[in-house]
Formats: structure tokens, sequence, C-alpha cells
């Protein structure tokens, strides 16, 4: 076992750090607070059989600066690794593969632990724990039980020959507030539910807008141009906002009729935008199903329901509730208008955004007095409240006594039912069969064809009878748990690129299994 803490270079005075010159691409990724959580993760890796797909994974979390990780590695260095490892080299042969790895990934920490048990029992509380197969069952109850007994987030790989996986088993609910939308998809500039502020801000610019010159006619926003012709429209429509296609259609074209076409431009850009934003911005409020799906969860834990994130999702609802719509995210998506116009628009939004902030923040004060609620998080909330993701892990980490049997068989049924269909319905076959013939040999890796196939009729009693199954059972027994460097270094990218998304609590990782297949460089992610 090897055991290392990494250490950051510290900052300069003046100018952008060191770190922020080496690290520039992955901060615009995921910013100094990802940074922050990478730099402050504790990384442990758990490595069996060749080895290979996860050291690579560790390579690709190294790389981007994670803090302190640790391997445990009971094998000791073979003529067989030398092939398919690119971080051991012919002076290792006979010593520990964990030293040897650490030695050419970076300084070695001679310090450590002789059993798992051991390192689990002394080493500071792991960010997330990664294993690969094939694992022995008292390391992997091991593993389950300290994942259970502090949250931490498990994922198992499993490489062999052209195929893997990798599962990831997430503590319970958990929630990603930061998902990174597209910009566009975060327009919400509430033109059916204006307030005071905003409603005098339209009137004030469009008050007299049959007789404004053609430059300030062609600078209106187009906020307030819709804002002012769906006023109209509900004149002639008792007070109704255009609900429908057809009527969003002929509010459209009330709009489009109101554009100057006799001045020098030809037409006007502003109205433009308004014409175009009418289908995406002419909607009443609504809960989006991954908000829906936080406010309706019903906890088993009660410790997990004064979380920071639960304390400001149950304000967040009692906002929605109250006001019929979600706290504004303050943003203005760019258009045509003068820039003093412009950045009184901003202002607004801004204002109403911090202001919906504000009541939240104190709401969620109220829920829980005796919290400090960091004000910065809550602001977080409501800014991406729209797109927040609730991922709810379901079955283990591969091991058939801790997966979800039921929903297994159920997903595998639904897979095989598919691929009969394939043909009619065009779709992909199934990557199933390889997750089921890996998973047979999750203990031993040189199992035969007939002995997976024995396996997977536990769960599959039909399975000597599927062609594709037979035939991931024959490559798998074939590769005798042998990793393709290639393979297992792709598949550690993979696996990295998730875990950075858990630690960071950025991006939406996958839920819960990814399946490669390296003959026709194919990839499926399926929950079980």
């Amino acid at each position: 076992m090897t055991e290392v803490v990494m250490r950051q270079t510290p900052p300069i005075l003046h100018g952008p750090s060191e770190k922020e010159r080496k690290y520039d691409r992955q901060l615009r990724l995921w910013a100094a607070s990802g940074q922050a959580a990478l730099e402050s993760a504790n990384i442990l890796l758990v490595n069996s059989g060749a080895g290979t797909v996860g050291i690579e994974t560790l390579k690709n979390l190294v790389l981007p600066g994670i803090g302190r990780f640790a391997i445990y590695d009971e094998a000791v260095v073979e003529e067989a690794d030398l092939g398919v490892n690119f971080f051991i080299d012919e002076s290792g042969l006979g010593k520990p593969r964990s030293q040897c790895v650490t030695e050419l990934i970076l300084e070695l920490n001679p310090e450590g632990e002789s059993t798992l048990e051991a390192l689990l029992a002394t080493s500071p509380i792991f960010t997330i724990i990664v294993f690969t197969y094939p694992a022995r069952a008292e390391h992997t109850s091991l593993l389950q039980e300290y994942s259970k007994q502090h949250k931490t987030p498990l994922v198992a790989i499993h490489s062999a020959g052209f195929y893997s996986y990798f599962q990831i088993q997430l503590p319970g609910a958990f929630p990603i507030v930061d998902t990174h939308p597209e910009e566009t998809a975060t327009t919400d500039i509430r033109l059916l539910t204006p307030w005071p502020e905003l409603s005098e801000f339209a009137k004030e610019l469009t008050k007299d807008i049959d007789n404004l010159d053609n430059h300030e006619h062609g600078h209106l926003p187009f906020v307030a141009i819709l804002l002012h012709y769906l006023e109209q429209w509900r004149e002639t429509h008792s007070g109704s906002n255009p609900s429908t296609y057809k009527e969003k259609i002929e509010f459209r074209r009330l709009v489009q009729g109101a554009t100057r076409t006799n001045n020098p431009e030809g037409g006007e850009e502003n109205f433009e935008e308004a014409v175009a934003a009418v289908l995406k911005t002419v909607t009443a409020p609504s809960l989006p199903s991954g908000l829906r799906e936080v406010f309706e969860y019903k906890h088993s834990d009660p410790n997990e329901q004064m979380s920071g994130f639960w304390i400001i999702a149950d304000a967040v609802k009692t906002f929605y509730a109250k006001h019929k719509c979600l706290p504004l995210p303050g943003s203005v998506p760019d258009m045509k208008a003068q820039s003093k116009v412009y950045i009184q628009l901003q202002n607004i939004y801004k204002k109403k955004a911090r202001q919906d902030a504000a009541e939240v923040l104190k709401t969620a004060q109220e829920i829980a007095p005796d919290r400090d609620i960091d004000a910065a998080e809550v602001e977080l909330f409501c800014k991406n409240a729209a797109f927040v993701k609730l991922i709810n892990a379901t079955g283990g980490t591969g091991d058939r006594d801790t997966s979800n049997t039921d929903r297994l068989k159920t997903v595998i049924a639904q897979e095989l039912e598919n691929d009969e269909n394939a043909e009619v319905t065009m779709t992909p076959l199934s990557l199933l069969p390889i997750y089921l013939a890996l998973q047979a040999t999750g203990r031993v890796a040189s199992a035969s064809a007939d002995e997976i196939l024995a396996e997977v009729a536990k769960t599959v009693p039909e399975a000597s009878q599927n062609e594709r199954i037979r035939n991931a059972a024959q490559e798998v027994a074939r590769a005798e748990g042998g990793e393709l460097h290639n393979i297992s270094a792709l598949t550690g990218g993979m696996v990295a690129q998730e875990m950075i998304k858990i630690i960071t609590k950025q991006y939406i990782p996958i839920d819960n299994t990814c399946i490669f297949d390296g003959i026709s460089s194919r990839c499926q992610v399926v929950r079980l």
C-alpha cells in the first residue's frame, strides 16, 4: 500500500499564480470552487488483477491536481506487468506494484498500512473509493461497509480484453446543483409574470412607441417590445395571454407586423429578436421534472434531510408554493439595445434575483435556525434551480450479493427484448451481454466460457441459448483476465471524468453503469 499527499504550489502575490497558469483550461470548466474540491479530495484505489485500468484512472486524477491518494495493491511486479502498465519498468520486478507505480507518478510517500482493513481505519476519510476486478469478496465487503458508514461513493471497474465496464454507487440521493446547462437554456425573463419594476421599465420605453424615431424604435430591447404587445393582446383577448401554439403564432404575427421596413436598414433587428423569442419566452412558469423529484424526495435518513442542500431545497419549495414560480436566475440574454438601456435592464433582473435569493436565504434560516446557511450556496441554488439534478443510485458495485437483483432482471429482460426488435426499430444492440460476462468473472478472472455461462444463468436462465451472451462469454474467457492497455487507458479516462464530476459536484455523472465494447468502439449507459 502506498499513500501520497499532493502539495499545491502557493500563489504568487501578483498576476496569475503558477497553479492558475498550469490548470487554466480546467479552471474554465469547473472554476476555482471545483479545483478546490479536487485539491481537498482524498482518493483510495484498491487495485487487483492486471491493475492497468486502476492506474490509468488514478493518472487522470493526478494530472488535474487531486489532493491526496492512496493505493492498496497486494501484487508484486511480474514480467506480465511490463507489457500493460506504462508506470512500471524492469527495475521494479519483484517489488510491490503500488510502490513502483507511485515512484513513476510522483515522489513516493513510504508510509502506509499492511492491510486494507488497517488502511480504512487509520487514513483520513476518503472522498471516493475506486476498486478494480477481479476483487476478493472480503475486500468488497469492507468497502461496502465503509461506504455505508461514511457516505463515500464507490466506483468499480472491470477491464478484460476488448471489453470493460465501470459502475458507480453513490451514497443515497446525490444532488448536483451546478449542472452547467447550455447558456441559452437558462434564459428566464418572466414575460408572463413581470414584477412591477420590470413592467414600469417597459411601459416607460414604449409609452409612445409609434411616434419614436427610427433610431429609438430600432433599439428598443425585445423584452420591452414583447411586454408592450402582450399588454395589447390581453386587451383584445379578455385579459388572457397567448397559450396555445396557434395563439403564439398569431401573437408573433402581431409583433412582426409592427416592424418598420421603411427605414434605411429595411427592417429592425430588435423586432426580429422579439419575433424569434416568442415561442421560447412567452410561456407560463412551470416546475422542471428534476426539481420536482427533489421536492418530492422522501428521506430515509434524518441527518441527510438537515444537510445544506436539502435545507435550501425546502426553502426554494416554500418560495415556489408562495409565488408559483422559481427564484429568478437574474441573467439577461444579449439583445439589440442602447447600452445604457441594456445596463438598466440587466440591473432590474439582477436586483430581482438578489431579492429572491435573500427571501430563500431567510426561509432557510427559519427552517434551520441552528445552522449557518451559506448565502453563496443559496445564490448558486437559486441561479440553477431549474436544472438541479438528483441522482438516485440503485444497485451495487457489481457484486451479485449487493446489487438490486430484481431490477437487474427487469433491465436484462427489456434489453434482450429490444435486441429481438432491433432490426425493426433500428436501435443498436444492447451491450448488457458484455456486462454479464464480465460480472461473472468478478472473483475469478480465468473462468472458462462454460463457467461464465453457468454463472450468468443464475440471473438469466436461458443464457446458454442466447447467441450474444455466448459470444461475450467466449470473448471474456479468451482474455483470461488480461488487460489491453489501450482499452484500459480509454476506460480509465472515462472513469476519471465521472469521478471528477462527483468530487466537484458539477456536471451530471452517469447513473450508474457504463459498458464499453472495444470491438465496435461503442458505449452504453444503463441503470442497474
